[in-house]
C-alpha cells in the first residue's frame, strides 16, 4: 500500500481487525520511510455479470428490474415480499457463482420462471406468458399442465430391509 503522506510504495501493517459488518477488514499501517501511521479498509467487490439481451445488446445486470418482473407476475397474489426478497437473492448469488462476465438474459428469465414456480403458480404463468410469448390457448394449456403436475413421490426407506 502506498503511504498517502510520503507516497513510499512499501508500508507495514500495524494491526489488522475486522469491521462491525464482519465483510471488511481494517489494517492500521505505518510507512517506515515517513513514520506516519494511516488506515485502510479492504472490502471485497463483487460485479455482477453483464447481460446479454435476445438482441445482442449488452446492459448491466439489476436486482430492480428483477424485483420488476417479480412485483408484475405477483400483483395481487398473497406472496410475502420477504418471500420475493429471498428469491432475488437467492438469483442474484446464483449469478455471481457463476464466475461469468456475461449472461444470457434468457438464464436470468428461467431462473425467475423457476422461482415463480416455487412462490406462485399463478404468478408463474402471468410471467410464462409474457416470456414465452404465448400465441393461443394452447401455450397457455401448456403451462398449466407444467405446473399442475404433482411433484414425483419419493419411496419411504422400511426399516430392517
Amino acid at each position: 500500500m502506498k503511504c498517502p503522506f510520503c507516497g513510499n510504495a512499501d508500508t507495514q501493517v500495524v494491526d489488522s481487525r475486522m469491521g462491525e459488518d464482519r465483510d471488511s477488514v481494517k489494517r492500521r499501517r505505518r510507512c517506515p520511510s515517513c513514520d506516519k501511521r494511516f488506515t485502510t479498509w479492504e472490502t471485497v467487490e463483487l460485479r455482477m455479470p453483464q447481460v446479454v439481451k435476445s438482441s445482442g445488446n449488452r446492459a448491466e445486470f439489476g436486482a430492480d428490474k428483477l424485483r420488476t418482473g417479480f412485483t408484475r407476475a405477483l400483483h395481487k397474489r398473497p406472496v410475502p415480499t420477504d418471500l420475493v426478497d429471498a428469491a432475488i437473492q437467492r438469483i442474484t448469488q446464483k449469478l455471481l457463482s457463476l464466475g461469468e462476465r456475461e449472461v444470457q438474459s434468457s438464464l436470468i428469465g428461467q431462473m425467475v420462471m423457476k422461482e415463480l414456480a416455487r412462490l406462485d403458480k399463478v404468478a408463474y404463468i402471468r410471467f410464462a406468458s409474457v416470456y414465452r410469448s404465448f400465441q393461443d390457448v394452447d401455450d397457455f394449456r401448456e403451462a398449466i399442465e407444467e405446473v399442475a403436475k404433482p411433484a414425483p413421490k419419493r419411496r419411504r426407506a422400511v426399516a430392517g430391509r
